[in-house]
């Protein structure tokens, strides 16, 4: 489940990076009125990568727990 959290991970980082880029070149080349909105793509990308990542080492910080508690018993 670890690999997959690390993938999936890297994925909304790379999915938020790229749309930044499309949208980007997009408003140069068609105007930044009519792209405008889609930068709120880019903000769920990363909102969802900073949640999953703060989310693993919350995660991480639990099984720790667990295991400490099992050990004092």
């Amino acid at each position: 489940m670890k690999i997959y959290n690390k993938i999936m991970s890297y994925f909304w980082l790379f999915s938020a990076i790229t749309i930044f880029l499309i949208v980007t070149y997009m408003s140069f080349t068609e105007g930044f009125n009519k792209w405008a909105y889609y930068y709120v793509f880019v903000l769920t990308s990363l909102g969802v990568y900073f949640l999953k990542t703060w989310m693993m080492k919350r995660m991480d910080r639990h099984n720790e727990f667990l295991k400490e508690k099992n050990t004092i018993k």
